[in-house]
C-alpha cells in the first residue's frame, strides 16, 4: 500500500508533555503504534521510557523487557522490574493487542479467546497490576489503545471488535474506580495506523479500501496516534477520564 508522502503532515517535535515522567508501554517493539509512543514519550522529554514486549526478535533491537499480558506471573514480574528501575511509572500506555481476519462461522473457540486473552484480559492485567503503586502515590496516568472498531461494524472482525469494545467499557468503569485516588484513564479508538504487522496480517486490498473511506483519503501515520496518547497522558488533558477518543478522519 502507497502512501502520497505530499499528504502528510510534517511530523510534530516535542513540547515537553512528558518531562520528568515515567512511561511504561507494551508491545513497543518494532515500529507501531507502541514503538511510536515510546519514540514521542522521549521526545516529549519522559525521564524513563520502559518497554515491553512478547517478541524477543523485536525486543532485541531495542532495550526492553520481555512480557506476555495472557500470562498473570508476567504482568506484575514486567510491573515490578518498570517500578524499580524508573522510581515509580507515571504513565502506562496499555498498546499489546491482537488482531486478524476471520468470518464468525469459520471461528474456532480458540482463535476467538486468544485475541480476547490478549486485547482484553491482558489489558485489565497491565491495569489491575499497575493501579495498585498508582492508588499508593495518589496519582498515574492509564491510556488504553483501543480501536473504532469498538463502534463501528466491519466483516471478519467480530473477535477483535468485541475484544477493544471490551477495552473501552473497561477504560470508562475502571476510570470511576480509579479517579477516587488520583488516578485518570482514557483510551484512544484508532481507526486504521499502517504498520509492519497490520500489512502483515491484512490483505491489501482492504487496506486500501479501510483508507479510502478517510476524509483525508491516507491511513493514519503511528506517529499521529501516539501524539494523542501524549495529549491524554499530559496535563493538557487533566480533566479528563473515562473518555474515548477517536483518532480517525471519518465519524463512527
Amino acid at each position: 500500500m502507497q502512501t502520497d508522502s505530499r499528504s502528510l503532515p510534517a511530523y510534530v517535535p516535542g513540547h515537553g508533555l512528558m518531562r520528568d515522567r515515567s512511561v511504561l508501554i507494551t508491545a513497543a517493539a518494532g515500529a507501531g503504534i507502541g514503538f511510536a509512543a515510546a519514540r514521542k514519550a522521549i521526545e516529549e522529554g519522559a525521564s524513563h521510557v520502559v518497554i515491553s514486549d512478547i517478541h524477543e526478535g523485536r525486543l532485541a533491537a531495542v532495550s526492553g523487557v520481555i512480557a506476555n499480558v495472557t500470562d498473570e506471573a508476567a504482568v506484575q514480574a514486567l510491573v515490578n522490574e518498570a517500578e524499580r528501575f524508573s522510581g515509580g511509572i507515571d504513565v502506562l500506555i496499555n498498546n499489546a493487542g491482537l488482531g486478524g481476519t476471520c468470518s464468525l462461522l469459520d471461528m474456532t473457540d480458540e482463535a476467538w479467546s486468544q485475541v480476547l486473552e490478549v486485547t482484553l484480559t491482558g489489558t485489565m492485567r497491565m491495569t489491575r497490576a499497575m493501579l495498585r503503586p498508582m492508588q499508593a502515590r495518589g496519582a498515574g496516568v492509564i491510556v488504553n489503545n483501543a480501536s473504532v472498531l469498538g463502534w463501528r461494524a466491519q466483516k471478519e472482525q467480530s473477535h477483535y471488535a468485541a475484544a477493544k469494545a471490551g477495552v473501552m467499557a473497561l477504560t470508562r468503569c475502571a476510570a470511576l474506580e480509579a479517579a477516587e485516588f488520583g488516578v485518570r484513564i482514557n483510551a484512544v479508538a484508532p481507526s486504521i495506523a499502517l504498520h509492519d504487522f497490520l500489512r502483515k496480517t491484512t490483505p491489501e486490498a482492504l487496506l486500501e479500501e479501510l483508507a479510502a473511506r478517510e476524509a483525508f483519503g491516507r491511513a493514519a501515520e503511528v506517529w499521529e496516534v501516539a501524539n494523542v496518547m501524549m495529549f491524554l497522558a499530559s496535563d493538557y488533558a487533566s480533566y479528563m477520564t473515562g473518555e474515548v477518543i477517536s483518532v480517525s478522519s471519518q465519524h463512527p
